[in-house]
């Protein structure tokens, strides 16, 4: 491919992305990309909500976990090679992508498989984001892509990779970095970067005490999404000689990317050129890495115009879908008993039975009582709410039975001495607090995590 086109293919939007003649260009491109999706982190954050699991297999949007949003990116994008490594309470997300993500052509050389710390290159488990890569360049390799792409397994967006693997082929860069607008006042948890009018980057500073301002607007930072394109060639060089350095944390943000700004061509991509999913002119992204960020993210949802759009057909965000009945609504009695939902999602499985959900969000397998008010709240799968139980800004973790007359979110003072209060003012709920009984062994189907 010439420069030129390649040049050409920065310019197709998604919107013309099926009939424009730049197509099979981008598609070539993805053919020939490998896609890392980083999914062994912590998730410490979001408290209880990864006791179990690790983030990026937290469930989110009523049929989805977040590991969905970036798998599907891919397979929408063509890239049908994807290595996802994990290390940290694993066992649900190995799970998810097994049964849910095994539906690509082997025969074609297409598949998402797991990538678990091996200790394969020594006695060690992954030390850093760089290192989780080294460790598994021995599978990268045997795919013999030209370019590499590396991303995060736990953010909320929807994007076209392969615009993003064609600005950096018509910008000749070793490495390309997707980076985003945010407000100043929280650009000290990312990557901060500087370019120059050819938006080659000229500075890149991890997660700074100080952040540096956009020039002409104080409010905001121009920040890493921990997205990377690298030549092969180039990253298997650069992983090689940092594994070597014992003074390095073998960390992309931390230490590879600062040197490669220093000696090598580097350049930033501008989500919003990508992005699939725009709010009037701001592309939709979030980091849902905080209780309060989850539920609001999820909340979202629940809105007439939500941000996030759950029903493109262009641009699916694929799962597992379980084989369940249709949500059931039962009884309409004049003692105010009805089952009825307003301003809410509602997914397979669930019951309503006499009771009212407002401005909520309901998963799978959702039992609701007579006579119970749900409000601004998020349940998670399995979750059985018994009788006159009061329920207001409240996140539900899979598995619990609230019983009969139980209340939270209404006086979060006695919330606090029971279960997490974040600093919005959500209660979060999981199965191993005070006077809650699991039920996930009496649903079936259910499983932790």
């Amino acid at each position: 491919m010439t420069s030129e086109s390649a040049e050409s293919c920065q310019h197709v939007s998604y919107c013309q992305f099926k009939s424009d003649p730049h197509a099979p260009v981008l598609s070539a491109l993805t053919n020939k990309t490998y896609a890392v999706v980083l999914a062994g982190g912590r998730g410490t954050r979001l408290k209880q909500l990864t006791d179990n699991r690790s983030k990026p297999a937290v469930p989110f949007g009523g049929k989805l976990r977040i590991i969905d949003f970036p798998l599907s990116n891919c397979i929408n994008s063509g890239i049908r090679r994807v290595g996802v490594v994990t290390q940290y309470k694993a066992q649900s997300l190995l799970r998810h992508i097994q049964r849910g993500w095994g539906f690509l052509e082997a025969n074609l050389g297409e598949f998402i498989e797991a990538l678990p710390a091996q200790q394969r290159v020594q006695e060690a488990w992954y030390t850093g984001t760089a290192d989780a890569v080294f460790q598994n360049l021995y599978f990268i390799r045997h795919c013999n892509p030209e370019y590499i792409l590396v991303l995060g397994g736990d953010h909320v967006y929807k994007m076209n990779y392969g615009r993003v693997i064609a600005d950096h082929i018509a910008a000749r860069a070793d490495l390309t970095i997707c980076c985003i607008d945010v407000p100043l006042e929280e650009a000290s948890q990312f990557g901060i970067m500087t370019v120059g009018e050819d938006q080659r980057i000229t500075g890149f500073n991890e997660k700074p005490p100080h952040p540096q301002a956009l020039p002409g607007d104080p409010t905001r930072a121009l920040a890493s999404m921990g997205i990377y394109v690298f030549s092969a060639a180039f990253l298997y060089e650069h992983l090689a000689r940092d594994a070597q350095d014992s003074t390095s944390s073998h960390d992309f943000g931390k230490d590879l990317i600062p040197y490669m700004v220093e000696h090598h061509r580097v350049f930033a991509h501008r989500f919003a050129t990508s992005c699939v999913n725009m709010v009037g002119e701001t592309p939709y992204w979030r980091d849902v890495g905080t209780v309060d960020a989850y539920w609001e993210a999820n909340m979202d949802l629940t809105k007439v115009t939500p941000g996030l759009n759950l029903y493109d057909a262009d641009w699916p965000i694929w799962s597992l879908q379980q084989q369940l009945p249709p949500a059931k609504f039962v009884f309409n009695d004049d003692d105010g008993r009805r089952g009825h939902a307003l301003d809410s999602l509602i997914s397979s499985g669930c019951i309503i039975s006499g009771a009212e959900i407002q401005r909520s969000l309901l998963f799978t397998n959702v039992r609701v009582r007579e006579h119970s008010v749900i409000a601004d709240s998020v349940i998670l799968p399995d979750v059985e709410i018994g009788r006159h139980v009061t329920l207001h800004r409240v996140i539900v973790d899979k598995g619990c039975h609230l019983p009969d007359g139980f209340t939270a979110g209404v006086d979060l003072r006695r919330d606090r001495e029971l279960f997490h209060v974040t600093p919005g003012g959500v209660t979060l709920i999981s199965a191993d607090m005070p006077g809650l009984q699991s039920v996930t062994t009496r649903i079936p189907g259910s499983q932790v995590g």
